[in-house]
């Protein structure tokens, strides 16, 4: 609920000093959703934040400071979700150069033969779910804008394709990463996918979706496809969400195998992005109970208040990867093996926007039982 979603916001605030700031997918993250909590209870100060926070990087002639285009990352692309607040409040002409230095990236980066972005330029021939998070929505709303029609048949044939690289047809999980090269180490040699069903990953994925849905024409006639993807996935996750807590663990299929953990951040993108599909009409209503389980779950097992009300978010995986130096194999032993910490944005962020859809449905503590 929105109160959740503010005091959150208030308490990392405290302790995210101008000194930190960065052009970063996490941290793009976390400021994108303080800018939905601001537009959502008129919050003055948090918009005000969001317009320092990208001013501190986007330079007069429209440059973004530490921001390389020749590194090809998806990852890059995700704080630019931003620079629409801005470009829209101001018609400044340096934040729709910025905007346009971005999708200058994505127009010449990389890709498959089967049309999908490279995660990034030092992982040819890859392509990770979480890249469709990263880029998909900022491509989706620059289209929306500018008017550019040809996007929306690009995107959502990469959704398509991807979900069919990467489905297991037993489970109807994602893997996290797929190489059509299948040179990698951690490619299945006949697949070229990753071994294991990492949460995040696929919470990133159900992010993706359903907001790049916000701006897909109604019309487009392969919106539907993306609809149907999202429901083959919700029902897959929840028959793995656990019944006792209802999060979701870290590799979210072996609840019992030794050392798997349950995950801050894919239970909270999956609460997010169960709660908005059900409130959009794409998912049936039985997912927001899946969504309030998990939420419930995350206020009761997840959230720690202090003496003076400051909130912490326990149990959030540091990092998740493949491939690299040092090099990540993908095995059930290096997910399990990846440390988790408090606070981080990678499930801060996606905490604060499952508050805000928890609060559009209805759900306030009172029937949740935390105070």
């Amino acid at each position: 609920m929105i109160s959740w979603a503010t005091r959150m916001t208030d308490s990392i605030l405290l302790n995210y000093p101008r000194s930190q700031w960065k052009w970063h997918y996490e941290h793009g993250l976390f400021v994108k959703a303080m800018l939905e909590v601001g537009q959502a209870v008129g919050n003055l100060r948090y918009k005000q934040f969001v317009r320092d926070w990208v001013d501190s990087f986007v330079m007069p002639d429209g440059n973004i400071r530490t921001y390389r285009v020749d590194e090809f990352s998806l990852d890059q692309i995700n704080p630019g979700k931003l620079l629409f607040h801005g470009y829209h409040q101001t018609s400044e002409k340096r934040y729709l150069k910025a905007i346009e230095l971005l999708q200058e990236q994505l127009r010449h980066q990389p890709r498959t033969s089967t049309g999908n972005f490279w995660h990034k330029n030092i992982y040819p021939h890859q392509v990770w779910l979480d890249g469709l998070y990263m880029m998909a929505p900022f491509e989706a709303e620059y289209a929306t804008i500018f008017n550019k029609a040809e996007i929306f048949d690009d995107i959502t044939q990469q959704f398509i394709t991807i979900e069919q690289h990467v489905r297991d047809p037993q489970t109807g999980l994602l893997y996290h990463g797929w190489d059509e090269s299948k040179k990698q180490k951690w490619a299945n040699p006949d697949t070229g996918c990753s071994p294991h069903f990492w949460g995040r990953a696929i919470g990133w994925y159900v992010m993706a979706i359903v907001d790049v849905l916000d701006f897909l024409p109604v019309d487009h006639p392969r919106r539907p496809e993306l609809i149907e993807i999202l429901n083959r996935l919700a029902h897959a996750l929840t028959r793995t969400q656990d019944p006792a807590s209802g999060l979701w663990y870290q590799v979210v299929d072996l609840p019992e195998r030794p050392k798997n953990y349950l995950e801050s951040s894919v239970s909270a993108m999956l609460a997010y992005g169960f709660a908005k599909a059900v409130r959009k009409g794409y998912l049936a209503l039985e997912y927001l109970s899946a969504a309030q389980r998990a939420y419930r779950g995350l206020l009761e097992n997840m959230i720690r208040v202090d003496a003076s009300g400051v909130l912490t978010l326990e149990g959030i995986c540091v990092v998740g990867g493949l491939g690299g130096d040092p090099y990540r194999d993908g095995s059930y032993e290096y997910y399990v093996s990846e440390p988790t910490a408090p606070n981080d944005f990678k499930g801060v962020g996606p905490f604060i926007l499952a508050a805000l859809e928890m609060h559009t449905a209805g759900v306030h503590p009172s029937n949740l039982n935390i105070t």
